[in-house]
């Protein structure tokens, strides 16, 4: 039987004991695992396709569309008080 290697995760915040980076995760059979290498924290969670939507992000979304040029931006001219116009 081969070892599924456990993986940490980067930035995680045990929930039992609040260490940081010091949960691995791993999936077996169907199953995802969670465990904290600082206490005795463990976490089962059946994998479901469909459980949990992405959470949207400026990654996954579609870019906004590009401006006309009839829209476009103009820039603004700073005057010096100074100089006559």
């Amino acid at each position: 039987m081969t070892q599924t290697p456990k993986r940490f995760i980067a930035g995680a915040i045990c929930p039992r004991c609040s260490a940081m980076d010091r949960i691995r995760s791993w999936e077996q059979n169907g199953i995802r695992y969670r465990d904290c290498v600082s206490c005795d924290f463990f976490e089962q969670l059946p994998i479901e396709d469909d459980a949990i939507p992405e959470v949207p992000t400026r990654v996954n979304q579609p870019r906004e569309r590009q401006r006309p040029a009839s829209e476009e931006i103009t820039p603004v001219r700073i005057l010096d008080p100074r100089k006559p116009h």
